[in-house]
């Protein structure tokens, strides 16, 4: 009798298992079958945004923003689903999108979208909204119509931009980039990618931060931080509100400075504090400008003859946009001054080798000692003090 009972008991457990199993495959199989779906309406509205396609787009859901970007170069354009909430006939889904710009993404650009779904009476989901996800930017053409503008060493995206507003950002990249390879090197893609947006808000959109961060700064450069050849390509978004503002010369430094972010980023790294960084891109857009440190650094130069030296080069939080206005343009001013000093008294090749053996210290403990030693033959405590002389030599 107890082995009997022992037998059915186990029997009963097995059974017991198999059902939980059989249901939670029977869940799966739903879910994954929703999923699936969902995924092969989206591959064929990826296939229907690379062809131009209106109708096989309008096939897989509402229209949307697909006209806003039929002028933008695509080489790829993917989805991939990575989360479906359903309610009966409607759901909301996460998404990757990936997509590379022809010609000048070497990788995927990855952003998060937000779908929202219905079911059509034949089963099939069809997208009825195609949004950022929450805290992801937007892209260009969530914002409106794009135009494109080619240039020589420069494409050029914008929206609520005149024609010829979107050639003038062209021929000041298609300058900048030789004038970067000179100084610079010339290894890195030598061409860049410009945004411009229609405001404020939206530059702010495309950056995904409140617009107030960047009030009165007239361009951001995007882009992975050390980043390897194989990256989607920089952009340059460009605040049209305070780029407006500025003469022709300023309009071309801050191209140049911008695109020397573009050209300098896979050794710009943790390790690079951003008086060197802001300071080699300001460094490299004044070049043959023939403007005088008291023109170029203002600010910098009102706070010495008021007595106000500064003690130590700028700090990383010194450069927040979000922080005083003063005291921001007096960062940039002190980096900039600062490889000036390393130009005029080591050399301009050093300089560029000063900025490549910091950033590939990977670190910042230790990065800016270890490349002064090397590259320059001196310690921080000697160079800050080499440097507030030259602040009172050439703004005093």
């Amino acid at each position: 009798m107890a082995g009997r009972g022992r037998v059915s008991r186990w029997r009963a457990v097995a059974l017991v298992l198999l059902l939980v199993w059989l249901a939670a495959c029977a869940g799966q199989s739903s879910g994954d079958s929703g999923r699936a779906d969902l995924q092969r309406v989206l591959d064929r509205r990826s296939t229907a945004v690379l062809d131009r396609d209106r109708a096989a787009f309008l096939r897989t859901g509402a229209l949307g923003w697909f006209e806003n970007l039929r002028g933008v170069p695509l080489a790829s354009w993917s989805y991939r689903v990575t989360g479906l909430h359903r309610s009966g006939d409607e759901a909301t889904a996460d998404a990757e999108l990936r997509y590379r710009i022809l010609g000048y993404d070497n990788a995927p650009v990855t952003v998060g979208r937000t779908l929202t779904l219905s079911r059509r009476p034949g089963g099939q989901w069809s997208v009825s909204a195609d949004v950022p996800a929450a805290k992801a930017p937007q892209q260009l053409w969530d914002q409106g119509p794009v135009t494109v503008v080619r240039g020589k060493r420069s494409l050029v995206l914008g929206t609520g931009r005149s024609s010829e507003q979107l050639h003038m950002y062209a021929d000041l990249a298609d300058h900048a980039v030789p004038a970067v390879s000179g100084a610079w090197g010339t290894d890195w893609t030598r061409h860049v990618v410009v945004e411009a947006p229609k405001s404020l808000q939206g530059m702010a959109g495309l950056l995904g931060s409140p617009a107030s961060q960047y009030r009165g700064i007239a361009a951001v450069t995007t882009g992975e931080v050390g980043g390897p050849p194989s990256a989607p390509a920089d952009r340059v978004i460009v605040n049209p509100d305070a780029y407006a503002l500025l003469g022709p010369l300023g309009k071309q430094v801050v191209l140049t400075h911008e695109t020397t972010h573009v050209a300098t980023r896979a050794h710009t790294t943790p390790a690079t504090p951003l008086w060197l960084s802001e300071g080699y891109a300001d460094w490299i857009g004044y070049l043959g400008t023939g403007r005088t440190p008291a023109q170029a650094a203002p600010e910098l130069a009102h706070a010495v003859d008021d007595g106000r030296l500064p003690s130590a080069l700028p700090a990383d939080k010194d450069f927040g946009f979000s922080g005083d206005a003063t005291q921001l343009a007096q960062a940039y001013e002190g980096g900039w001054l600062a490889c000036r000093l390393i130009a005029a008294r080591w050399g301009e090749a050093r300089l560029g080798e000063f900025y490549r053996a910091v950033g590939d210290h990977k670190v910042r403990a230790g990065s800016v000692e270890g490349a002064m030693k090397k590259v320059l033959g001196t310690t921080p405590e000697k160079f800050t003090e080499q440097w507030r002389d030259y602040l009172r030599v050439e703004l005093g």
